[in-house]
């Protein structure tokens, strides 16, 4: 189907906020405090503890996780940091915290990746991470243990893992705006046998989502269900104007129909992209090809769905005359 501006298409016909950091959280260690020892499974399937990195000089622990987009603006930093300080004798370990059940849809519209296990696995290809990427989502004991805040939260701690740093990474996320460097200086400080200057900051990030919030997503999909369902009938000519499309939105355009095994199984996973994506520049509309006798069993079903976005029903309508409409290339 050739590609119209702005517009995506979908027609089977021819075939993610919880980001509250709350008071009964678990706090961070504080300095001076030994490492709490842990066993968790890397993206390589091998089982990580503290004693696999006892060769290094320095261990830095970073919580960090797939989704949220300021951990992604730390990824590239991180790997950089690795490059430099690992010939040093510094051991970077990325541990992700976050329970993906507890993830809201709407947490995961600015990602690609979700926080599962198998989905860190890519990430951790996809990127080229040059440190082991541990997954802690399914108990977080280590991280209740460790009290990580946010993603991304730094914790390093000398030869006799006693914590000397703890907290952001540097003073501003934007890449390449930081002007105080913390974790490096941190780092530097103590390869120089010397005490942290300032050995804790404030860490801005998504909070961490530990099982206690799983309350939240069951919040988001009771939400859903207030949201009103609507269906509007729609002419050929309407129709042009929605698919001109001068929202200034990206816009996707389900064609669909009550009759159409593949839109029936598929729809419901394009209502949670929308759920993802509507916070953002996005915009869902479905057009059924239903007749429109059938207005009151489409209207039905979109309301089985919580599909709450605009919903046509083009009805009766000569459909190659739609056809012609849309993409004259369209079969």
């Amino acid at each position: 189907m050739k590609a119209l501006k702005n517009i995506l298409l979908v027609c089977a016909l021819s075939t993610a906020l919880a980001n509250t950091v709350n008071a009964d959280d678990p706090k961070p260690l504080t300095i001076g405090s030994k490492a709490p020892d842990f066993s968790l499974k890397g993206v390589d399937d091998k089982t990580y503890t503290l004693a696999s990195f006892k060769d290094a000089k320095l261990l830095v622990i970073i919580f960090t996780c797939n989704h949220c987009p300021t951990a992604q603006a730390y990824e590239d930093r991180i790997i950089a940091f690795t490059n430099t300080y690992a010939p040093k004798g510094v051991q970077v370990v990325a541990i992700s915290p976050n329970s993906d059940a507890a993830i809201r849809l709407d947490e995961l519209g600015y990602t690609d990746l979700n926080d599962s296990f198998e989905e860190m696995k890519i990430r951790y290809k996809d990127k080229g991470y040059n440190f082991p990427y541990l997954y802690d989502g399914e108990n977080q004991q280590a991280s209740e243990q460790y009290g990580p805040a946010t993603t991304p939260h730094a914790f390093v701690f000398d030869e006799e893992r006693i914590l000397r740093y703890v907290g952001r990474i540097d003073d501003d996320e934007h890449i390449g705006r930081a002007k105080i460097h913390n974790l490096q200086n941190a780092v530097d400080e103590l390869l120089a046998g010397k005490t942290v200057t300032t050995p804790t900051t404030r860490t801005f990030g998504c909070s961490v989502k530990w099982k206690s919030k799983i309350d939240w997503k069951t919040r988001e999909a009771e939400d859903w269900k207030k949201e009103p369902v609507a269906l509007e009938e729609v002419t050929l000519d309407s129709l042009k104007t929605v698919l001109k499309n001068n929202s200034g939105k990206y816009r996707l355009v389900n064609f669909w129909a009550t009759w159409c095994g593949p839109c029936v199984a598929e729809f419901s996973a394009l209502v949670e992209t929308d759920k993802m994506y509507r916070h953002r520049e996005f915009d869902f509309v479905t057009v059924s090809l239903d007749s429109k006798k059938s207005a009151d069993k489409v209207l039905a079903f979109l309301q089985r769905q919580y599909a709450s976005n605009r919903n046509f029903l083009f009805g009766d309508e000569n459909k190659y005359d739609l056809i012609e409409a849309v993409d004259e290339e369209w079969q």
